[in-house]
């Protein structure tokens, strides 16, 4: 008989423990900060998100925080706030959510896309300076999977070509690089805090920067009650207080409420969160073919651990795809496990060749020069091409329960020697794939 659970094999955890994963970790402050805002009926005011914000500035060491309804539109309002408009052009990795860039579009901007590196799943640098034009506005750094960029070789590069930096925290909050903490290297910062994120609020975002007129810009292209605040009355007469991006980006105070009281316990769960990742990591760290991906430098971590992955090495397992390791794993503890990341940005039409806006032609190089390839400008990203096969998605162990946390080392050991049952499976999933990358390239 199989060992393995997948085939008939006994698994190694007959129940999974979901208080282990459950997030986020709900208090009685929270509770009664959502009562009091319902009761008072004070949804849709700003005092309580002024709050917050003041508070997520003084915990960041920054000048501005500025609440949003979403992570993806304090994105649009850092690109806004810097400047990024029609013709120029948005450096990004290929490998993000979407979130990360899409809304430049909506800007006139272009994305132009470059590689990560393999080793920490960050920009590459080298491939980002690579990507600069005379167009290159900005570049968006995303702390992607919790794990922080290189921002020192990033900024440099930056700074060299006269670029702005905007970065994509929504991964990482509280997160350091070097003992400093993230979305506070650039000239501003974007991030979502929906009730995934490690930071969770339920639906919100918020945008960062020690820039008055970033900060200022932000405002005024969507919180229209904050015009009066930011401006002088002589600096919006002519336009009274609408907001030059018709939006408004206001944060539900119930979010709000949630949040301040998130700042008061995020340090202690983080912390514990960390724990038992890295208890989990030295239970199966000699395991070859498998690599844990955390940063080196001294004063760098990876804040929350969110949807953090480990390296795969498919040849350390007789070919078994990633997809079928993660298979049989969750066959033994009952999921939590995945294989690869985010889809490559790069291979998406809609910077491309779609037409959004119905202008006629691509909405992505409306503003460019006639001829511009944009495909041309991205070119070969070798790394972001094959990623999704050497990665995958660990546990995210809320509590550092070392009994619990001992199955699922348990588990990653079990698959790990007794990968062979797996080769036909793998076989398969590989001819599968063979057959959907043919039709692919036709």
């Amino acid at each position: 008989m199989s060992k393995l659970a997948l085939y008939g094999g006994t698994p190694v955890l007959k129940a999974k423990d979901e208080k282990l994963f459950h997030w986020p970790i709900v208090n009685d402050a929270m509770r009664q900060a959502q009562l009091d805002v319902l009761e008072t009926g004070n949804m849709s005011g700003t005092d309580i998100s002024r709050k917050f914000e003041e508070e997520f500035a003084k915990w960041n060491g920054v000048k501005y925080a500025l609440t949003h309804n979403t992570g993806t539109n304090s994105l649009l309002s850092a690109m806004y706030g810097v400047g990024l408009g029609p013709g120029d052009e948005l450096i990004c990795p290929s490998i993000t959510y979407w979130a990360s860039c899409t809304a430049a579009l909506s800007l006139g901007a272009a994305v132009v896309f470059c590689d990560i590196c393999e080793k920490d799943l960050q920009i590459d640098p080298e491939s980002f300076e690579a990507h600069i034009t005379p167009r290159t506005k900005a570049v968006m750094v995303v702390h992607y999977m919790a794990h922080p960029a290189d921002m020192d070789k990033i900024m440099a590069i930056a700074r060299k070509h006269n670029i702005k930096v905007i970065e994509d925290v929504s991964h990482a909050q509280g997160g350091h690089y070097k003992g400093k903490l993230l979305g506070t290297f650039g000239d501003a910062a974007g991030m979502s805090l929906m009730s995934g994120k490690s930071f969770a609020i339920g639906e919100g975002g918020m945008m960062l920067t020690n820039d008055e007129e970033v900060y200022r810009r932000a405002v005024r292209f969507g919180h229209y009650d904050r015009i009066p605040v930011a401006f002088a009355k002589e600096e919006f007469a002519a336009t009274n207080i609408v907001p030059f991006g018709g939006q408004k980006f206001r944060m539900h105070q119930i979010s709000s409420a949630i949040g301040l009281e998130q700042l008061k316990k995020y340090d202690a769960e983080i912390a514990e969160i960390d724990k038992a990742m890295k208890y989990f990591w030295n239970g199966i760290s000699d395991i070859e073919g498998l690599r844990m991906i955390y940063p080196e430098d001294q004063g760098s971590d990876k804040s929350g651990w969110y949807a953090s992955r480990f390296g795969y090495d498919p040849e350390a397992f007789s070919g078994v795809t990633n997809h079928v390791f993660a298979k049989a794993l969750n066959a033994e503890v009952g999921g939590e496990f995945s294989a690869g990341c985010n889809f490559a940005l790069h291979h998406s039409e809609v910077f491309y060749s779609t037409d959004i806006y119905g202008h006629g032609k691509a909405t992505a190089s409306l503003n460019l020069p006639a001829g511009t390839d944009l495909r041309a400008l991205t070119g070969e990203l070798p790394v972001a091409d094959r990623i999704n096969s050497r990665l995958l998605g660990e546990p995210w162990f809320k509590h550092c329960d070392t009994a619990k946390i001992d199955c699922y080392i348990e588990a990653v050991r079990k698959v790990a020697e007794n990968h062979q049952e797996l080769l036909a499976e793998a076989q398969e999933d590989s001819n599968i794939g063979n057959i959907a990358l043919t039709h692919r390239r036709k």
